[in-house]
């Protein structure tokens, strides 16, 4: 690449939420062969199952920790539900507590790595840690009307923090 890519953070703050989707373990390996994009592409299908969707227009990626190995993670991808009542066949439902995020936004036409590089950089060098309550290690906010299986997605990371 030959333009240096720059991605601004900012502070935001998540309120508690509670989120009904699809769970997925597996390697990083199988994760960047698309393995969660197949995932996404599920919860587009079986949207319509779930009851009181917040905001039908954004699906959530959610990462929670490696194994104790280092070489698989747990990932969710759901969408914001304002109850859960009942959780659909094959389904999860998961909460979230309120926490401050660096957030920054990914554009079409980025290197993916470098926005993570970026945002992890600004945490460093503003005297933040990262703050794994509950081994969520960050998540991100993807337009629900984009194909998952583009090659070249947008979407917002948002990763907790803590000084």
């Amino acid at each position: 690449m030959s333009v240096e890519q720059k991605n601004s953070v900012t502070l935001a703050t998540e309120g508690s939420f509670q989120a009904v989707g699809l769970k997925w373990e597996g390697t990083f390996e199988a994760a960047f062969a698309g393995e969660i994009r197949d995932v996404h592409n599920k919860i587009h299908d079986r949207l319509n199952e779930i009851q009181f969707v917040e905001n039908p227009d954004v699906l959530l990626g959610l990462s929670y920790h490696a194994t104790q190995s280092g070489s698989s993670f747990t990932y969710y991808s759901v969408v914001k539900a304002s109850q859960v009542e009942d959780v659909p066949s094959g389904m999860i439902k998961i909460s979230v507590p309120e926490l401050t995020y660096a957030k920054c936004e990914h554009a079409k036409g980025q290197s993916i790595e470098q926005s993570f590089n970026n945002i992890y950089d600004w945490i460093k060098a503003e005297g933040y840690k990262e703050n794994h309550v509950g081994d969520l290690t960050h998540f991100e906010k993807y337009p629900m009307a984009q194909n998952p299986y583009d090659q070249n997605p947008e979407f917002t990371i948002m990763i907790p923090i803590t000084k």
